[in-house]
């Protein structure tokens, strides 16, 4: 079966979403600045940080060369951080929106013209803050960018058969809360597996079961 490639491999919903397509007999590659397999039976795991886009396109090449064009994409990476606007400073806003939204946008153009070549796939980016809040500035204009990012990704290949979709969580991740990790990783698999006809750009858990 075609692999599933998680970008922001941690031990969250990065793992808990790695685990559920596991668990439906895909290959999996973890690609995180650690470049563990957080301990999953079978992944294979690739050293990037998604703010380097030669490390990054070096990791998805890698992990193309191993499983072939993947089935799946997730882009999970994201940097997260209490800062308001009047801390911002230029270089710390464009490094985080180098990880929060560019390296989507480079992971995007790196593997999904060979899923669309294909005739289909997924590329599902993990969103956040479906209000914007003062106090996570930087997060919050990164996750405004992932929302735009993925209806023009969704111009660019929709048609040839790749669904770009969001995942917008709008609360804590923590085992055990209305924020499980593994409750949310549902929402990438029922993503990947919808119908064309019933495609869904966006899915908003807002707690258990939702």
């Amino acid at each position: 079966m075609p692999g599933a490639v998680v970008i922001g491999a941690g031990p969250g919903i990065g793992r808990s979403v790695a685990r559920r397509f596991a668990k439906e007999g895909m290959e999996v590659a973890l690609v995180s600045r650690s470049g563990t397999t957080l301990d999953l039976e079978g992944a294979r795991a690739y050293r990037a940080d998604s703010a380097d886009e030669d490390e990054l396109r070096a990791a998805l090449d890698a992990a193309a060369a191993e499983l072939g064009t993947p089935d799946v994409v997730v882009y999970n990476a994201a940097v997260i951080r209490p800062d308001t606007p009047a801390e911002a400073s230029m270089r710390s806003h464009l490094d985080a929106w180098a990880v929060n939204v560019v390296g989507a946008l480079i992971a995007a153009a790196h593997v999904v013209p060979a899923m669309a070549g294909r005739g289909g796939g997924s590329f599902l980016i993990t969103g956040g803050m479906p209000e914007p809040k003062a106090a996570y500035t930087s997060l919050s204009l990164g996750k405004a960018g992932v929302r735009t990012l993925v209806d023009i990704l969704d111009q660019q290949w929709g048609s040839s058969g790749v669904h770009v979709a969001g995942v917008t969580v709008a609360g804590p991740v923590a085992p055990g809360t209305d924020f499980d990790p593994d409750d949310i990783a549902e929402h990438y698999w029922r993503l990947h597996t919808q119908p064309r006809s019933r495609w869904d750009r966006e899915v908003l858990h807002g707690g258990a079961g939702g």
